[in-house]
């Protein structure tokens, strides 16, 4: 085709784009439509053939940044410019269809001209329309692996055995949480036909502790304390999930359930870390000698005349 044919035709439109749009656009504009109107997926349809046409011949044209600039100018100054293709600028689409048509001439090959905008390895590589023009990914395949708690927490790095029986590392973040899922790109099946290998993705369990749980970033945990240490005040010490400890304060009248926030003690992600987060249990003793039960009855004589129950029946 003489690039004079470029006047009577609006590329654009055909792609339905506009005019300042981008590479990146373009060809994902492109290759939805390829897939729509491929003759591999509209097989003796002469519409979808004509239309895959047009749309490649807009695409190979809009695509390549001289040809496109070329287009524009001579779009722009109207029909007076006249030049063919195989001058001394850039072809028109005869000549790039000519690139890739059988044997140098007759019709195009439309599987070629479409791997040459799909597949990985350029027009030098035949992908055909399976996975629409280019090499397909491999397969990605599927592993479980179960930690402990504190091991998800703070990061870990273990290793699991392939489907060829070879083990393989896996670093474990810190943070992770149960039924989180850490893909390892490129280490599943390879392509059937030259692509990329597909990833391995390992679904990660957790144990629970028998001290702290999970809530979202921060950690929970329950710490009980005395009678009178949370009548009267106390301060005490709880674990965090580094091994080390914090003091806490205990105001007096602290009942139960009341939760006391440690900032930044919680679990460490990237994108940021939690509290930890002690709810206080008033324990309560099921052993007590004879002096310790006078001392109680002793205080029941004196403690205030209050019904603790007293809100149930409003």
């Amino acid at each position: 085709m003489a690039s004079q044919d470029w006047f009577d035709k609006d590329f654009y439109r055909t792609l339905g784009v506009s005019k300042d749009v981008d590479q990146s656009e373009l060809k994902k504009v492109y290759r939805k439509l390829a897939r729509t109107y491929h003759p591999d997926s509209n097989p003796g349809d002469t519409a979808a053939e004509a239309k895959f046409k047009e749309i490649s011949e807009a695409y190979a044209v809009l695509s390549d940044v001289e040809q496109r600039k070329e287009y524009d100018e001579l779009r722009a100054m109207g029909s007076g410019a006249r030049f063919t293709a195989g001058g001394s600028g850039s072809g028109g689409f005869e000549d790039v269809f000519s690139r890739f048509s059988r044997g140098g001439g007759g019709s195009p090959d439309f599987d070629d001209i479409f791997s040459m905008f799909n597949s990985q390895g350029g027009a030098g590589r035949r992908g055909g329309f399976g996975g629409f023009g280019g090499p397909q990914k491999g397969a990605d395949v599927r592993a479980r692996t179960t930690i402990d708690f504190l091991d998800a927490a703070k990061g870990e790095t273990i290793s699991l055995k392939g489907e060829d029986g070879k083990p393989f590392k896996v670093k474990i973040p810190a943070g992770v949480a149960d039924g989180q899922k850490i893909r390892l790109r490129g280490r599943g099946r390879p392509s059937p036909n030259g692509g990329e290998s597909g990833d391995i993705v390992v679904e990660v369990a957790v144990r629970p502790h028998r001290v702290f749980s999970r809530d979202g970033r921060n950690l929970r945990l329950t710490v009980p304390v005395t009678f009178t240490e949370a009548v009267l005040g106390t301060t005490i010490e709880v674990p965090t999930v580094d091994g080390a400890t914090v003091k806490l304060r205990v105001a007096p009248g602290t009942p139960s359930g009341r939760v006391l926030r440690v900032k930044g003690r919680g679990i460490k992600t990237s994108k940021g870390t939690g509290d930890l987060l002690a709810e206080v249990e008033v324990a309560v003793p099921d052993h007590l000698t004879d002096e310790q039960k006078a001392a109680l009855e002793a205080y029941r004589a004196v403690e205030p005349n209050e019904n603790p129950r007293s809100a149930l029946f409003l």
